[in-house]
């Protein structure tokens, strides 16, 4: 189980894809998305919609979300 190198929290799939896409593809340490986003200074919401983005630009990093309804 992957965690956090900055607050030990366990990791999300996309919350890995992200740090890989955004800060290092071959990252075997990674951030939570809330460190992630302090280190960005940005908001997490904003990460969310970039994962979203990947997602649909059908990158291989994030886990595929079943249809909605």
């Amino acid at each position: 189980m992957a965690r956090c190198k900055n607050c030990g929290r366990t990791l999300t799939g996309d919350e890995i894809g992200l740090y890989r896409k955004l800060v290092n593809r071959g990252a075997d340490t990674y951030l939570c998305k809330a460190c992630l986003a302090d280190h960005f200074s940005c908001d997490t919401a904003l990460l969310d919609e970039k994962i979203a983005q990947f997602r649909a630009m059908g990158c291989i990093l994030f886990t595929a979300q079943p249809p909605e309804d």
